[in-house]
Formats: C-alpha cells, sequence, structure tokens
C-alpha cells in the first residue's frame, strides 16, 4: 500500500494478490456446495422400494469402443487430448455438413467419407449421424477408449476365431441367395454394432433408451431399429435360445446386475460364440447419470475376459419411432441386383 495526498491506495500487486484470494475462496465455497449437494442426493426408490432407473438415457459419445493405437496402454488421458479430440470431431462435423454442389454427379464424391466409410458404403450423409460430441468421462477420468480390461483396450479375439470371422465376412459380402443370407440388421430384424446389446454399445445414431421397471421385471426400449429387452429379475436363465440372449438380472445393493446367456448361431459379437456370458452392471450415480459396466467372457472366442465402462446420461429427448422398412428398397434392390448379375454370368 501506498500514501498520496492522505489517502491510501492497493498497488497492482496487492490488488492482483486480493483477486486471488477471493477466487480461491470462492472456488473452496463452491467445491464445497458441490460436494455437499453430491452427498444429499440419494438414489430414488420404485414403489416396490427398487433403486429407480427409469427414464429416457443416451449413450452417446465419441470415445471408441476399442482404444487407438497411439494411446498404447493409457486408458485416461488429459483434459487437452480430450479437448483436442472434440474439436477434431467438431471441425469433421462442420466440414461434413457444408452443402453439396447440386451438380456434383456420383462418381464426383469422395472414395472416403470418413468415420470408416468408403466408396458405396458412403450411403449416409452427416445430416443423420448423431454419435455424439464429447470424450467419455468415468469417475472424473476422461478416457481413450470404452474398452478399460485389456490393458492394451483392444478385444482380444483369438487368431482362430479371427480367422473365422474373416471368412464368414467375405461370404457375406457374396452370398446374396436369398434374405435370410442377409445379416439380421441388414433385413431391419436386429440393430447393428451391437445397440441394443448386450452389450448396448453407442452407434453413429439413435443412441436412447428408455427404461422401464415393475417388481419383478425391467424392460429396455431401444430406439434403433425398435428392440427391446426383457430382463428377468431373480430367476432362473434358459428357455428358447434369443437373439439378444437371455438376461436375467438381481440387485446388488444399489446396483443392478444382469447376465446374459443362452444367445442363438444367428449373431455374433466381435466374433463371440453362442457360449458368450455377458454381465452388466447399472448404477445409478446422480440424477442424470448412470454408470454402465460390462463384461464379457467367452473362452471359445477370446483369450480372456474383457470389459469396457462408460455413462448413460438422462436425456428429455423423446424415444423416436424408428420405421426400418418404411421407404426402404435396399434389400429387393440388393437381391435384384444379384439376380441380374447372375442372368449376365449365364
Amino acid at each position: 500500500m501506498s500514501e498520496r495526498g492522505g489517502r491510501r491506495r492497493i498497488s497492482d500487486g496487492g490488488l492482483f494478490l486480493i483477486t486471488m484470494v477471493v477466487t480461491a475462496l470462492l472456488c473452496a465455497v463452491w467445491v464445497v456446495a458441490a460436494a455437499e449437494a453430491a452427498a444429499a442426493w440419494k438414489v430414488p426408490r420404485t414403489a416396490d422400494g427398487q433403486p429407480d432407473l427409469q427414464g429416457v438415457w443416451t449413450n452417446a459419445t465419441i470415445t471408441p469402443l476399442e482404444r487407438p493405437k497411439e494411446f498404447g496402454d493409457r486408458l485416461v488421458i488429459s483434459a487437452a487430448e480430450a479437448s483436442t479430440i472434440e474439436a477434431q470431431n467438431q471441425q469433421f462435423n462442420d466440414e461434413a455438413d457444408a452443402p453439396t454442389d447440386p451438380g456434383t454427379r456420383t462418381q464426383d464424391l469422395p472414395n472416403s467419407c470418413g468415420l470408416g466409410f468408403t466408396g458405396a458404403d458412403c450411403g449416409y450423409n452427416n445430416f443423420w449421424i448423431d454419435r455424439g460430441q464429447s470424450v467419455v468421462e468415468v469417475n472424473g477420468e476422461r478416457r481413450s477408449s470404452l474398452i478399460v480390461e485389456p490393458r492394451d483396450g483392444r478385444v482380444p479375439l483369438t487368431p482362430e476365431r479371427q480367422k473365422l470371422l474373416t471368412e464368414r465376412f467375405m461370404m457375406m459380402r457374396t452370398n446374396f441367395d436369398g434374405p435370410e443370407a442377409r445379416p439380421l440388421a441388414e433385413r431391419c430384424l436386429l440393430a447393428f454394432g451391437s445397440s441394443s446389446g448386450p452389450p448396448m454399445l453407442p452407434v453413429l445414431y439413435n443412441n436412447h433408451y428408455q427404461i422401464v421397471q415393475s417388481r419383478d421385471t425391467i424392460m429396455i426400449l431401444v430406439e434403433m431399429v425398435h428392440d427391446a429387452r426383457i430382463i428377468r429379475l431373480n430367476a432362473r436363465p434358459g428357455g428358447v435360445p434369443k437373439w439378444m440372449g437371455d438376461s436375467v438380472g438381481h440387485w446388488e445393493g444399489d446396483t443392478l446386475v444382469v447376465q446374459t446367456t443362452n444367445f442363438t448361431d444367428k449373431e455374433s459379437f466381435r466374433g463371440s460364440t453362442p457360449k458368450l456370458k455377458v454381465t452388466e452392471r447399472f448404477t445409478r450415480v446422480g440424477s442424470d447419470k448412470i454408470n454402465y459396466r460390462v463384461t464379457l467372457d467367452d473362452p471359445a472366442a477370446f483369450s480372456q475376459p474383457w470389459t469396457a465402462e462408460y455413462p448413460f446420461y438422462a436425456t428429455s429427448e423423446p424415444i423416436y419411432e424408428y420405421a426400418c422398412h418404411e421407404g426402404n428398397y435396399a434389400l429387393p434392390g440388393i437381391l435384384a441386383g444379384a439376380r441380374a448379375g447372375e442372368k449376365m454370368k449365364d
């Protein structure tokens, strides 16, 4: 402090120090208030006394299932790295949303349209894609992948199963004998990318889920291809094999634990077999957040069990009808093209 003409003046350094002290005090007050609010929050209960998971939720995120190789074994990334990833995603969206020149011909379009799509697979323009804008965050950690185990963040598919999967993929790309030879998602019978689950993974769009509970059953309505998962509580597994398996759940404290077995051979998740066992854990940790952790165990396909973890967030957006076959000429077009190709060979 200094005196001039009988008046006392605070120097610039003193003013800066006071500002820092006040800012620190305000931050401390905010942290304490936030901690008290979190401590005061309690898991809501249904009329039956069960933890209430009901509502509409979304798991949309730009974090991939498998870890990009540049991150190696590093699951947790910095805030700066997360911001860079989110900025790159926003830039991609901005560029993809730019109007197309009306004079552009099909053969003028780029061979690569991003997100791994090339050539004829560039059927979706960016208007339809809604995979989220943020990197996944769990327990205050920003993650490089949804997979948390094994350490490299990759699906531990056995070499033998990888070879078989490649052979099946090549066969799928050439077998157009009839609709039964085509994948379930292509026939609008089941969501693609395991959106329906288990595991319930985020995909390109329609990442909303509505959870409805009763005393002995939980239903999860999936926005993608209108699938509905039925989880039977405190029941015995078994019965007829199902596309999404047979899901049986129970409560461990405030966590819903769901074990799914009894899959059919009509579908395979990342090379899994009908012997796949999926264990999911749903824990509501806030008014707007459910932590989801899922482990897949299939010794016939994976060299070890592997686990993914990510949040579901509450949303005020509704579940929209997914009329997959309305105006969809893809399947008859594919089969008609195959028949025309066969005639050309004759």
